[in-house]
């Protein structure tokens, strides 16, 4: 069973900054593909971004690109949400999840664990 815990999260001012962990125990971490998924709301849950299994890949959903960056240390098991120029409308609970997968998946139903989620809050 593998097991992912974000931490990180909390309140900022617009513009500013925080950076996401997630944590995953139980499985050889540099097996999985990453990704960052959000849900606002009264809003579906959206693909923010994912890191490959290897070569260190990323994609990113468009609301982020620029502003958002993946990283993973595979030593730490650990992927990382770096998240700068903070909007009002970034404001969600953020997601970890991974896939068995060589590449990154934007699709949901690809990510087989999903950690608990944390809280994003994002002040005008």
């Amino acid at each position: 069973q593998v097991q992912l815990v974000e931490s990180g999260g909390g309140l900022v001012q617009a513009g500013g900054s925080l950076r996401l962990s997630c944590a995953v125990s139980g499985r050889t971490f540099s097996m999985y593909a990453m990704g960052w998924f959000r849900q606002a709301p009264g809003k579906e849950r959206e693909f923010v971004g994912g890191i490959s299994q290897s070569y260190y890949r990323t994609d990113y959903a468009d609301f982020v690109k620029g502003r958002f960056t993946i990283s993973r240390d595979n030593a730490k098991s650990t992927v990382y949400l770096q998240m700068n120029s903070l909007k009002p409308e970034d404001t969600a609970v953020y997601y970890c999840a991974a896939a068995p997968r060589l590449q990154i998946e934007t699709i949901e139903r690809e990510y087989v664990y999903w950690g608990q989620g944390t809280q994003v809050t994002v002040s005008s």
